[in-house]
């Protein structure tokens, strides 16, 4: 009975967390300040990631000359 009683506690938060968690994305996706930081920095999707190799590479290169 024990095990069943705290089963259910975690899929209850689990639903719970997945239910706070679209609505509070959804509510600052559409809010205005969403938008204005959007339109400024862009999404997630655009940033362009740099390796470590990259960068030790071109500090490298910086310092020769």
């Amino acid at each position: 009975m024990l095990w069943g009683s705290i089963l259910l506690w975690i899929v209850g938060l689990l639903i719970l967390y997945v239910v706070i968690f679209t609505a509070v994305k959804d509510g600052i996706d559409k809010s205005e300040v969403g938008q204005l930081i959007k339109k400024n920095f862009g999404t997630k999707d655009n940033i362009v990631t740099v390796s470590d190799d990259e960068i030790e590479k071109e500090l490298e290169d910086e310092f020769k000359n």
